[in-house]
């Protein structure tokens, strides 16, 4: 009876939960700051943990090299646990060692990226000589269109201090429209504003009310010309259909590239900011007595986004400072070389399994249109860059090689042992830095 009563005084949330694994790997560098020099030995050292101690006797398989071009495959038993791997670089870039243990039937994986002379890296992708009259062109184009903006205000997400919308407005023709959340500080007044634009893949979006009470208008936006409100199962049937893999839709032609109508959105989205205001009834539930200042304008985004931050900023001058986080579409062409190249890794398998020269160049050329180094090279604003080391999506060489060119005052902050993701520090860091640049206390 009494173990009857203690089960039902125990609060429902309190269940047990499967959280981490009993074996890790650990792979470290000797060097704190993960960098070393041309020709400079690195030393890594490899544990493989059963319940926090040495597990004797482990079986490993390693690779080693180059990120994404390994040169040395190995498998070794650790008598003790432990050893220390070395290797080194001839050229600046990212060398990478990644161990898999295998125990009990399983693999167990882990990995280091070491920086090699990074402040040297240079991307490889050429700039079209028409690059800056086909993008002019196209925003020339997009805005024949009108904006004719819609306001869906959103009680459930809002409060005294934020206005939540469903907004929309139109793109590049008439009836594609991009689709996002507007956050809008009820006290009236001028205020600077944030686009935050999306990472890779198909969703809704909750807008941003935390940076909207700090007296900002944001505006978090989709890229798909879909409504950001729809259950889950609404954007996973997109994503496994009509817009599976998008990111290689119309690769082969400049103006039928996906991102053609995505770039010229993120811009639109800036229109949309700047007349917000101005087609508003006062007397209606959607009146905007916020409206923005007219100087101060963030872009931020990471992956994907961060790729947009970069296009959006160079192509929009009214964009006073911005944050691309392990920006993805950069470089790719390296692959061409045999180097590290941007996600989505257009000509990466292509190049490995035939001479490079053989491949098409044709392509090549028109996807030089939407590489994020060529846009990062147009930027005059200040901007904060900051990404991982151990990033197997967005290579930290193309990462580092974009923020080398990118032009105007930055800031680079390095996260080394994170991988596609980020650490809380990291995202306060790069909230402080837009705040900061936006005159407004944190």
């Amino acid at each position: 009876m009494l173990l009857v009563i203690a089960m039902a005084i125990i609060p429902a949330g309190v269940t047990a939960q499967i959280r981490g694994k009993n074996i890790t790997v650990t792979v470290t560098p000797d060097h704190k700051d993960w960098k070393y020099s041309v020709g400079e030995k690195i030393e890594f050292t490899v544990c493989v943990l059963k319940s926090g101690t040495l597990l004797d006797n482990a079986e490993i398989s390693y690779e080693m090299g180059p990120e994404m071009y390994p040169e040395v495959k190995k498998d070794m038993t650790l008598k003790t646990g432990t050893t220390k791997i070395t290797g080194k670089m001839k050229t600046p870039g990212f060398y990478k060692l990644k161990v898999t243990a295998h125990a009990g039937g399983k693999d167990y994986e882990a990995w280091c990226s070491a920086a090699v002379s990074p402040e040297k890296l240079q991307p490889t992708t050429q700039c079209p000589a028409d690059f800056d009259a086909f993008w002019t062109k196209a925003l020339e184009e997009a805005r024949h269109t009108s904006l004719e903006p819609t306001f869906e205000f959103l009680p459930e997400r809002s409060s005294q201090e934020v206005n939540t919308y469903h907004v929309s407005f139109q793109n590049d023709r008439w009836g594609r429209r991009v689709y996002g959340i507007l956050n809008v500080p009820t006290k009236p007044g001028k205020y600077p504003a944030m686009l935050r634009v999306p990472g890779a893949g198909v969703r809704p979006y909750g807008g941003d009310a935390w940076t909207a009470r700090k007296g900002v208008i944001v505006l978090e936006i989709g890229i798909h010309g879909v409504p950001v409100t729809k259950p889950q199962e609404f954007y996973d049937n997109l994503s496994s259909a009509a817009l599976a893999q998008y990111w290689l839709n119309g690769v082969y032609n400049r103006e039928c590239n996906y991102y053609k109508h995505v770039v010229t959105g993120c811009v639109r989205a800036i229109d949309f900011i700047a007349s917000l205001g101005a087609n508003t009834n006062a007397a209606s539930p959607t009146a905007l007595p916020a409206t923005w200042d007219g100087k101060n304008l963030a872009v931020t985004g990471s992956s994907q986004g961060g790729f947009l931050t970069l296009a959006t900023t160079a192509l929009d001058k009214r964009v006073s400072c911005y944050a691309p986080i392990h920006a993805a579409m950069c470089d790719y062409e390296a692959a061409l070389k045999g180097v590290a190249c941007g996600w989505p890794h257009y000509f990466y398998d292509e190049a490995k399994q035939q001479p490079r020269k053989d491949v098409n160049m044709s392509v090549v050329e028109q996807a030089r249109y939407y590489d994020g180094v060529n846009f990062a090279r147009r930027i005059t604003v200040p901007g904060y860059f900051s990404f991982g080391y151990n990033d197997n999506v967005v290579p930290p060489t193309t990462a580092y090689a974009t923020y080398n060119v990118a032009g105007g005052e930055k800031v680079f902050s390095p996260y080394q042992q994170t991988a596609h993701f980020w650490y809380q520090e990291q995202w306060d860091e790069w909230q402080a830095f837009l705040l900061r640049k936006l005159g407004v206390e944190e």
